[in-house]
């Protein structure tokens, strides 16, 4: 079983990169699942060399780099569309789409994270175990806090209807003390399941070796495969007659994130549930900080000088929406605890956004009130929060 996932996610790769090699041309649906497919494959095995590397790098590195392969295949589809939309900047706005498509993406992944990927580890827990509730470790106060200081400065970019250099440095310092407080923690490597079981298992040499070709292999096709997949999937809207927006926010993230989903729900499934979550919420802290911070860098880069990408008034209700999930979220783990009912609201207002589009500023208020709600009634917790999250703590592996 552990050698047909490694071939398999190889061979899922296969017919993009012969679409590449021969420059053959397909339909835009058959390019975006080809493309799709390949990203998906990559990032599988991207995330299996990561596991290894832990084994023969300094822990301390090893969190620290583990924090960028994580969300690489994310990075590389939303990094493409800020980049393209320094190529409409002189464009009336009404002609400026890429911009749209950069903000869809990054705010489709962070939900999706949350309102899907958090809800499914508890239930898969609750059904499998019995359990009512996921309980993280005090270590994981780290990701809590810092997810908790993005959020609330995230409030300010549709505020100001824009994303600027100045946002990069507030999330970028952001997610650099993150990273610093990760690696003065104590970590625990997981268990390794699965193909990086395997790979494990090798002699030093041929594990270093396997597991360099694995990342020189995945970065490959998450580069070569990017462009096109983004381009299709725009495509395929558009000879659909569907929203391309929708497509990018939530189709884009759903490739992209398939492994880091599908490794948390195993992890959830072995009962190491804290692990499987904490997974995800570690993700959604990277995605929260350093993918927003980046995009207005890669626009600046492609123009040529500092810019700033407008926000339109559905982006400002997007990003609206997003900070405000994510607040409820930093309320319900407050206590380091999932419980039933947080994992159901999660759920239940994320389906309810995804699938009613115009109720997407009443479902902002509503969870900015339940996350009031819960801050209030938890407020005993915020101090041991920002201390846990602040002061040397053990940390476990996920």
């Amino acid at each position: 079983m552990q050698r047909a996932w490694l071939v398999g996610a190889f061979v899922i790769c296969a017919p993009a990169m012969l679409l590449v090699a021969l420059g053959v041309h397909a339909t835009p649906p058959l390019m975006a699942m080809a493309f799709g497919l390949a990203i998906i494959g990559a990032a599988f095995v991207l995330s299996w060399a990561a596991e290894v590397a832990e084994m023969d790098i300094p822990q301390a590195l090893a969190v620290a780099i583990l924090a960028l392969v994580a969300v690489l295949p994310e990075y590389a589809v939303d990094l493409y569309f800020a980049w393209r939309a320094a190529d409409e900047a002189l464009l009336p706005a009404a002609q400026q789409h890429y911009v749209h498509y950069a903000t869809a993406n990054m705010t489709g992944s962070n939900r999706l994270l949350v309102g899907l990927g958090w809800p499914v580890v508890f239930l898969l827990f609750a059904l499998r175990f019995r359990k009512k509730s996921v309980h993280l470790e005090t270590s994981h106060r780290i990701e809590v806090l810092f997810l908790g200081l993005a959020t609330v400065y995230s409030f300010v970019l549709p505020l100001k209807k824009s994303l600027s250099l100045v946002d990069t440095a507030v999330f970028l310092v952001l997610f650099g003390l993150y990273a610093w407080r990760v690696t003065k923690a104590e970590v625990h490597e997981p268990e390794l399941v699965g193909p990086a079981r395997l790979i494990g298992r090798l002699s030093r040499r041929p594990r270093r070796f396997a597991c360099g070709l694995m990342f020189v292999f995945s970065a490959a096709v998450i580069y070569f495969a990017a462009e096109p997949f983004a381009e299709s999937l725009i495509a395929t809207g558009k000879q659909l007659q569907m929203d391309e927006f929708l497509l990018v926010q939530w189709v884009a993230p759903l490739a992209s994130e398939a492994p880091e989903f599908i490794v948390a729900f195993l992890w959830t499934l072995r009962g190491d549930a804290p692990a499987g979550l904490g997974a995800l919420v570690s993700s959604k802290v990277n995605q929260w900080t350093l993918l927003i911070g980046t995009l207005p860098l890669a626009y600046s880069i492609n123009l040529g000088h500092p810019g700033a990408l407008a926000l339109d008034e559905r982006q400002q209700h997007e990003l609206l929406l997003t900070a405000c999930q994510s607040l409820f979220a930093v309320s319900v783990l407050a206590n380091l605890r999932l419980s039933w009912y947080g994992a159901l609201t999660l759920f239940v207002l994320f389906a309810a956004q995804l699938f009613v589009q115009g109720i997407r500023v009443p479902v902002s208020f509503v969870y900015l009130a339940l996350a009031l709600g819960v801050f209030l009634r938890d407020r005993r917790l915020l101090v041991p929060l920002v201390k846990g999250g602040l002061g040397g703590t053990s940390r476990s592996g996920g």
